[in-house]
């Protein structure tokens, strides 16, 4: 629980960027982060966890306190299913290979996405049909004015596309500590999203099993999407936007290709990625800034780039798409 100061933060966030953190903490623990708190009370604050969602544009003046709470316990189960409580702390694809190699349905879509359990919920996060909210019951989380720990429901995160209550209504009062997840041990596969079925057909799998569905992610995800061990990156930087029937017709006005998915009977779901190539953006760098080359939704550091290079870029992106097909596009990362 030792506090550093000016704290190199350049491998703690999963885009690379050289920054320095005033002081810095890790903790492992409610009881540590309430003594790390109580030594710094005039001290702005703010948690880490893997550093996957996040852009920073500048160093960081306060005390950066990174969630290091380990653990998976299995908390009870009955027929059905089981639940597992995982700590804050605990890699995000690390939990999915234990339910993976347990055979607990639910989260098998949801792999290699990079980060820690404890953001999952804060973004909701998602991928391939499936999201945080499905397979959530409850998480306990620190409040970290009144010192006490909070259990939430689903109910209480209010649960929307890539958001919850804690990154709204409870934006940076809460550190979370543990969320524990409602698995199936008699799953209903979920593969019409995406590229699975095509890619479970090229493994030529003949029988589907959850490990069958997790590799084929694992796959698809490998071919698209960068490494951020090799190139900075934080996944998808801008959200898929949700339209309704009317803007989607006039949107074919100006794009007759323009894909979409339909969510409810007035509301259609467009393919940032798709938005920003039509633009032009795919594969474009400027200095060590730059959109992917194989996915467009996904804006990298090839080296030595600032973040403000990078949130600079985003703000072209945004412009453009908005001249071209009047949608404001949204960030997902969270910029500092």
């Amino acid at each position: 629980m030792q506090i550093q100061e000016n704290f190199p933060l350049k491998k703690y966030n999963t885009f690379g960027i050289d920054v320095l953190a005033r002081y810095f903490s890790t903790f492992t623990s409610a009881s540590e982060l309430k003594s790390l708190l109580d030594d710094s009370k005039n001290i702005a604050h703010m948690i880490l966890g893997g550093g996957s969602n996040i852009l920073f544009t500048k160093d960081f003046g306060g005390l950066l306190l990174k969630n290091d709470i380990p653990g998976i316990t299995v908390v009870k189960e009955d027929q059905d299913h089981i639940y597992l409580e995982a700590g804050a702390g605990v890699n995000w694809h690390t939990f999915v290979m234990y339910c993976v190699d347990h055979n607990y349905g639910g989260v098998e879509n949801l792999s290699l996405i990079p980060g820690n359990v404890g953001a999952s919920p804060m973004q909701n996060i998602g991928a391939y049909g499936v999201e945080i909210k499905d397979v959530f019951y409850k998480l306990e989380a620190f409040h970290m004015q009144e010192k006490m720990t909070r259990v939430f429901t689903a109910s209480d995160c209010e649960f929307g596309y890539r958001e919850s209550a804690f990154k709204k209504k409870y934006r940076g009062m809460f550190a979370i500590l543990s969320v524990t997840f409602r698995l199936s041990k008699n799953p209903v596969f979920n593969i019409s999203y995406g590229a699975i079925e095509e890619e479970l057909k090229k493994m030529e799998v003949n029988k589907l099993t959850i490990k069958a569905i997790s590799d084929a992610v694992i796959n698809i995800r490998t071919s698209r999407l960068p490494d951020p061990a090799l190139i900075g990156n934080a996944g998808s930087f801008f959200k898929n936007p949700e339209i309704s029937k009317q803007e989607l017709h006039e949107l074919k006005q100006i794009d007759p290709a323009i894909p979409s998915y339909k969510i409810n009977d007035d509301t259609f779901k467009i393919p940032a990625g798709w938005l920003i190539e039509q633009c032009g953006w795919k594969g474009y760098r400027k200095g060590d800034a730059g959109c992917y080359e194989k996915q467009a939704l996904v804006l990298v550091n090839y080296g030595s780039a600032k973040g403000k290079e990078i949130l600079d870029l985003s703000e072209e992106i945004k412009t453009s798409v908005q001249k071209k097909f009047r949608i404001v596009l949204e960030t997902e990362v969270n910029t500092i």
